[in-house]
């Protein structure tokens, strides 16, 4: 990669950016971090990663066990053999995306990478952000992501938006869908979030949905996407869900099924600073108008000492109640804010039972703890039990008394209006990735990346599956690799 592309910021692009921005860069994309990153390097680094199976070591696993840094990770179940699992995480040192499949209920895994399509320019070069997947019933896998062209000297080519479709698990993805490209200054795809219809009743089984923010730069010809197939990921109809007539600043769309084929779609609404919300009922062909779940204190992200370099970005992750019991087609969504205390970050709730049309006043998901941040949760309503499930970062068991060590919890809310039990820790080591400890900056290994945006979280039948990145093995070689450390990787864990 020439010097030019090492020292770019582009002019153009830079100079769009920088107005755009407010004070805390509350408008530069997510991916950013990544292609300063990359664009840094000397040459794109596309060789894979070593990932090998490993055993299940104090119920947590290492996923991706591979040289380099991971960020950013989501996880899905195949409901027909909830023994088959896919994962998915952001490279940062390496251009493509990473997908992880297990087929013996998460106790060992492989890897492989995410297609991407050809370079714009000779000298171009591309890479993939923001993983996100979802199974179908007839066993088809899909794994949504964001596709960043950038070339030499000339700064952001473009982006696009790719569902890749596997047959196998995971083991593989021969087939990619590339669209909704964009090569505006101002108009930057951004955090996919994709969802398949697995009522089996529904009139819209196995279709797809996927829902982004296409606004980064706050121009009014972006706002929410939203994607929708029924070709089984072959092509794919897009449309805009927010206000047509607003500013467009929205970001982390998150799309999610009612157990009648209802499509639902949460995000961030930065202006109007609440999490909003609209819905279909025809399979995502029209959507009513937007509305709004809850207004918080956070419009876009926030400086916590655990995440300071990055900033923990606030988004809505949701789910509904698809089984059988008492609480069948009840909404519920979770968000970080400020706590009362408005010093530290708390995760908050609220649910519906019409629909979408009310929501219940937000309440506190977890332990009630002074002195704590909690960031980038994710939410699970197990389809058989109904039980609602979230996962977390959380800062309790710090021992450096500056809020930096993080482990991830697991919650277990009570129909939306309590908690059944304690929080259970998940990690079996903490992680500090401030300061790695005190033995080196982490800002100089992975350019700030640090967790990235989110972690992920699939229940399914009394049995919950975190997935998420830690530090613990920061300075270990991964089997065949020498040159790079392992820094931040990719873990998951089994909770019955």
């Amino acid at each position: 990669m020439s010097s030019a592309i090492r020292l770019l910021i582009a002019g153009s692009l830079f100079t769009v950016l920088v107005s755009a921005q407010n004070s805390n860069n509350s408008f530069t994309p997510r991916w950013w971090a990544k292609y300063q990153r990359l664009a840094q390097m000397s040459a794109p680094a596309n060789s894979p990663g070593t990932t090998r199976p490993v055993p299940l070591i104090a119920s947590n696993v290492d996923v991706s066990n591979e040289c380099g840094p991971q960020s950013e990770t989501f996880i899905t179940l195949n409901t027909k053999n909830p023994m088959f699992l896919a994962g998915g995480s952001n490279e940062i040192l390496r251009n493509p995306m990473r997908g992880y499949s297990s087929g013996d209920g998460g106790n060992t895994w492989a890897g492989v990478d995410l297609p991407l399509p050809p370079p714009i320019g000779a000298n171009g070069s591309d890479f993939g952000s923001d993983p996100s997947l979802a199974f179908d019933t007839s066993g088809n896998l899909f794994y949504s992501y964001i596709v960043v062209f950038f070339g030499a000297g000339n700064g952001i080519n473009g982006t696009e938006v790719a569902v890749a479709r596997s047959t196998d698990g995971g083991k593989s993805y021969p087939l990619a869908n590339f669209f909704s490209f964009s090569g505006g200054s101002d108009h930057f795809n951004d955090k996919p979030m994709i969802a398949a219809d697995t009522n089996m009743t529904s009139p819209f089984r196995d279709q797809v949905y996927v829902a982004w923010d296409a606004a980064s730069g706050g121009s009014a010809q972006g706002g929410v996407r939203f994607a929708r197939s029924s070709d089984h990921g072959a092509s794919f109809s897009v449309s805009r869900i927010d206000n047509p007539n607003g500013k467009g600043a929205a970001i982390a769309a998150v799309p999610f099924v009612g157990p009648n084929g209802e499509v639902y779609v949460a995000w961030n609404d930065i202006a109007a600073n609440t999490i909003a919300f609209n819905r279909s009922f025809d399979g995502g062909a029209t959507f009513g108008s937007p509305s709004v779940i809850a207004k918080k204190s956070i419009a876009f992200d926030i400086d916590i000492p655990a995440i300071s370099f990055r900033r923990a970005l606030v988004y809505p992750t949701c789910d509904s109640d698809r089984s059988n019991g008492p609480h069948n087609g009840r909404l519920y969504c979770v968000w970080t804010d400020l706590a009362a205390n408005r010093v530290n970050t708390d995760l908050f709730s609220a649910f519906s039972d019409n629909r979408g049309s009310t929501w219940s006043v937000p309440a506190r998901v977890a332990d009630a703890l002074n002195g704590v941040d909690r960031f980038y949760p994710w939410l699970s309503v197990d389809a058989v039990t109904g039980q609602v499930n979230v996962s977390f970062y959380d800062t309790r068991n710090d021992t450096t008394g500056q809020r930096f060590m993080t482990d991830v919890y697991l919650a277990r809310p009570s129909a939306g209006t309590g908690r059944l039990s304690p929080d259970l820790r998940v990690t079996s080591a903490s992680s500090n990735e401030h300061d790695c400890g005190g033995i080196f900056p982490c800002s100089a290994i992975d350019y700030g990346n640090q967790y990235g945006d989110y972690e992920g979280l699939i229940s399914f039948n009394g049995i919950s599956h975190p997935i998420w990145t830690d530090s613990r093995d920061q300075l270990n070689h991964a089997p065949g690799c020498s040159a790079n450390l392992k820094m931040e990787e990719v873990f998951t864990a089994t909770i019955h």
